[in-house]
């Protein structure tokens, strides 16, 4: 399959999640968030991870810690100083990881699964979305989505939700009316309560 340009820009949601860094405060890093498995810290760890796992799966280059941005894998004990400056860098080379049309052809790895490239770019799309997500709802900050996002992760999740959904990476699918914003759908698919709060 041959594209002449990338199938999803990842920059906007990047760029959502960077702007969240700064009002996450020190003590909130305890914090539970909708992710069940992690607190915020647990979480932000996590998104280290991926963000560096994605960009090699981009560039077809072996994982370097292929168990770091593994679901259920982030620990706030990890997490390095300086995150607030770092995390951001990181996203931005995700994205523009991912802006090349190489990126979208053949295979890719990330986190120890092997997927057609045009799947795991909108896999590496969803994590920041519906990481983005979890992390604003646990320290109460407002977080929006541009339509283009929130549409190519419905459609993964969709189809996700047709399948056997693997435990370790989606709960039950939860209910949201076809008339609910974008991202609310997207977040019901994923497995959570977009009406969840901390």
């Amino acid at each position: 399959m041959t594209h002449q340009s990338p199938i999803v820009d990842l920059g906007p949601a990047a760029q959502r999640v960077s702007a969240l860094l700064s009002g996450v405060s020190d003590d909130q890093l305890t914090a539970r968030t909708p992710c069940a498995e992690y607190a915020v810290g647990d979480l932000l760890d996590h998104m280290m991870g991926l963000a560096l796992a994605f960009q090699d799966a981009a560039r077809k280059k072996p994982p370097k810690d292929p168990e770091r941005s593994a679901p259920g894998r982030g620990s706030a004990a990890r997490l390095e100083p300086g995150w607030r400056a770092e995390l951001p860098r990181r996203l931005d080379g995700m994205a523009a990881a991912w802006r090349d049309p190489a990126a979208w052809q053949g295979n890719a790895e990330a986190g120890g699964v092997t997927l057609p490239a045009e799947v795991m770019g909108l896999v590496a799309l969803d994590e920041l979305v519906i990481h983005g997500w979890d992390l604003a709802r646990a320290t109460g900050q407002p977080f929006d989505c541009d339509s283009g996002s929130a549409e190519a992760v419905i459609g993964l999740l969709s189809q996700s939700a047709l399948e056997d959904r693997p435990k370790e990476l989606f709960g039950p699918v939860v209910p949201v009316p076809e008339s609910a914003p974008p991202l609310d759908r997207a977040v019901g698919l994923s497995g959570r309560d977009p009406a969840w709060s901390a």
